[in-house]
């Protein structure tokens, strides 16, 4: 049996009595999980400072936005599959090529959701892969539309370091491809995570106007070199990213 961490599972048992109770006191707390005073204040206090609760008015405890949060951002991550699997699927059709979707997760890009092409010579992405947002289309859109301090931050205190032959490892190089990927609207990366392979990415904008997943289509290189094709299937890739950050409610 797998060692348990106790101190999770009492604020787990705490926090579970919120479901019944809007509020409740410290005694209360202490009584209903049978632990001290002092252990329940200690957890209160944690859950606190880390937004899980809150104190009201009547020096009671309630739930706090934390659970907003994260339950937003897990409604969101569920929603934006069920939105984007008929649009991707239509994108696979159309341009025969293999569509990714990928969100972020702290400084890494994880695949959540992909349409395999048809076609015999392809380029596997399995989903729950992660990539470094610095390297491939569609982690790479990730990181270009991140408000400029955290872009930042993320570009000083990175590594860059060669995954394929054409991996960017200067970072004066991909600052320069952040600001075209900003001013465009997509990227197109090619060797970056895969050698002979190429993708076209662009940004989804959730609900508040931020960057919250990407889209991109990848093959063979072969099948994206030619600019007339490229300017083909970015403004299909854009469209699509479109159309599945206004069905998860982005206004603009």
């Amino acid at each position: 049996m797998k060692e348990k961490n106790t101190t999770v599972i009492k604020a787990m048992e705490l926090l579970s009595l919120f479901k019944a109770n809007k509020s409740l006191s410290l005694p209360q707390l202490s009584k209903l999980t049978s632990m001290p005073k002092t252990t329940v204040y200690r957890m209160v206090l944690s859950l606190e400072e880390t937004g899980f609760l809150k104190k009201n008015r009547h020096g009671e405890y309630e739930l706090g936005l934390g659970f907003l949060q994260y339950g937003q951002l897990v409604k969101e991550r569920m929603d934006i599959r069920k939105a984007a699997i008929p649009i991707m699927r239509q994108l696979k059709d159309e341009l025969g090529e293999a569509v990714n979707l990928i969100v972020r997760e702290h400084y890494e890009a994880i695949y959540i959701e992909k349409i395999e092409t048809d076609k015999p010579v392809r380029v596997f992405t399995g989903i729950g892969r992660s990539a470094p947002l610095y390297a491939g289309a569609c982690p790479r859109v990730l990181l270009a539309f991140l408000p400029e301090e955290e872009r930042d931050h993320y570009i000083e205190t990175i590594k860059l370091q060669p995954i394929a032959s054409g991996t960017l490892t200067d970072k004066k190089a991909l600052r320069q491809v952040l600001a075209e990927t900003r001013s465009k609207g997509y990227t197109v990366s090619h060797s970056e995570l895969h050698d002979d392979s190429s993708a076209i990415a662009a940004p989804i904008y959730g609900h508040d106007d931020q960057i919250f997943a990407g889209l991109s289509i990848v093959g063979p290189e072969n099948r994206f070199r030619n600019p007339d094709k490229i300017t083909h299937l970015t403004e299909q890739v854009k469209q699509a990213a479109y159309e599945i950050s206004k069905s998860i409610g982005w206004n603009g």
